[in-house]
């Protein structure tokens, strides 16, 4: 029997939750299309105009954590309002700043915004809708996060075109007006705080100081190892160790001892930071390959860049109603063998059938992403107390952005090392071939751990009982 259908309100809430999380990640994809054209408004290097992207997902990595566990404290509903209002009027900030400075800063401020949208929108879930649907709540809340991925570059291009750089910005009023009222409308009204519930300010900051450490080393230098990266290496790894012990001493701490022991999510967290990690290869390395190695236009390096996310939009909402369907952890480790296959695809069809093969390859390695994707949210999500929904949803979405750093980096300096060079874009076709087959074999290792680690997972999970680490974690 079908289940029942969401009444009109909880509906209207869930689509405010989907317009918060399209508009957070539309201004991830946004940006990056319009630095040229910035960088001749502002007279700037491209270096300089680079920390325009650079601002968003350092605050938005930094933060997303502490946020999470802030709404559980002060209330999901009030705080959230507050994040559309303030990533709505950052928006404006930045279409509106009159130098490149105050532009960064506003960006800054407006991933504060994001990271509260992206942490507390899957925490809202359990408030919303019953157990049995929170897959297909998870894989909308995916398919939005795929269009505003996809529909950025495309849009923000049309935007430059029509109305300059600032409506790369501006176009986020409607969107964010539109999101606040619903959202004040139809989102349920917060429930009285939990006795003894306190916020870890010294913790935030440590953790928010090791992230930005962390965050800045794979980035700066375009992957590559040198003094600055080591410094800030080794300063991310003291300051977290020093979160750890913190953690251990505060009445109210960020995250529980208990949720840092649980291996029910910590191999949720690393398998969903390695699947970040090879999605983002197939952002670095696709366009280098469809260009160098297939000789195609920009064009339709660009159409066929958007078959991946319009692929992954297309299939967010049938993912989550398999999982509700077949169960959370068997469909985490079939997504995962879906991404292994396309992932292999990737370093071996190409090779043969050129842009069909890469084309079908991507067909297979998307879908797979999102089930992993809805899979995996639910499997965390479902059975968490809502006293620790906030910082648990934080740190899922952490694991995802620490994933794509990641990625951004290493996956490019393996695609860099396999090629033989330090400048792709002066590289061979047969050597960004040759990257390109190498890069994603490294892809579908990595994939190839994630499954180990789910199959172990799910293993110790049946032998412990299944509802014991979340027990756990809701302590």
């Amino acid at each position: 029997m079908p289940a029942a259908a969401s009444p009109p309100g909880k509906g209207l809430a869930l689509a405010s939750l989907a317009l918060a999380m399209l508009l957070s990640s539309l201004g991830t994809s946004i940006a990056n299309v319009g630095l040229p054209a910035l960088a001749v408004a502002f007279d700037a290097s491209f270096q300089s105009v680079q920390w325009i992207v650079l601002a968003y997902l350092l605050s938005v990595t930094a933060l997303i954590v502490g946020v999470g566990r802030l709404g559980d404290v002060v209330g999901r509903r009030r705080l959230l309002l507050a994040g559309i209002g303030l990533f709505t009027f950052a928006s404006a900030g930045c279409g509106l700043a009159p130098t490149l400075w105050l532009l960064i800063a506003a960006r800054a401020v407006q991933g504060l915004g994001a990271a509260i949208m992206m942490a507390l929108t899957m925490a809202f879930v359990g408030d919303l809708l019953p157990k049995a649907r929170t897959g297909r709540a998870m894989g909308l809340l995916g398919t939005m996060s795929a269009v505003g991925t996809a529909l950025g570059p495309s849009l923000g291009g049309v935007l430059i075109a029509a109305f300059g750089w600032q409506a790369l910005f501006l176009v986020n009023l409607p969107l964010g007006l539109a999101a606040l009222v619903l959202a004040y409308r139809h989102l349920p009204a917060d429930r009285l705080a939990i006795k003894g519930a306190g916020f870890d300010g010294v913790g935030t900051l440590l953790m928010a100081a090791a992230l930005t450490a962390y965050a800045l080393a794979m980035t700066i230098e375009q992957g590559r190892l040198g003094p600055i990266n080591i410094g800030l290496f080794s300063a991310a790894a003291l300051v977290a160790a020093l979160f750890a012990f913190v953690e251990t001493r505060v009445a109210a701490p960020l995250l529980q001892p208990a949720m840092l022991r649980s291996l029910g999510l910590s191999a949720s967290l690393g398998m969903n930071a390695l699947v970040s990690t090879v999605m983002m290869a197939t952002l670095v390395v696709g366009p280098f390959y469809l260009s160098r190695a297939l000789g195609l236009d920009a064009a339709l390096v660009g159409a066929t860049m958007s078959v991946g996310p319009v692929v992954s939009a297309l299939s967010g909402v049938v993912a989550g109603r398999l999982v509700d369907r077949f169960g959370a952890r068997p469909m985490v480790i079939v997504g995962l063998a879906a991404m292994a296959a396309g992932a292999l695809g990737l370093a071996t069809l190409p090779v043969s059938f050129g842009i069909a093969g890469y084309v079908a390859a991507i067909t297979i390695l998307t879908p797979g992403y999102q089930l992993f994707q809805a899979a995996n949210n639910t499997a965390v999500m479902i059975d968490i107390e809502g006293g620790q929904r906030g910082v648990v949803s934080g740190v899922l979405n952490l694991s995802r952005n620490l994933g794509l750093v990641t990625g951004a980096s290493a996956m490019g300096a393996v695609f860099a090392f396999a090629a033989g060079v330090v400048d792709l874009t002066v590289a061979t076709g047969d050597a960004v071939a040759a990257g390109m087959r190498i890069t994603f074999g490294v892809a579908a290792a990595l994939i190839g751990l994630a499954l180990v680690i789910g199959v172990a997972s799910r293993r110790i999970r049946s032998a412990s009982g299944p509802s014991s680490t979340n027990a756990l974690i809701s302590r």
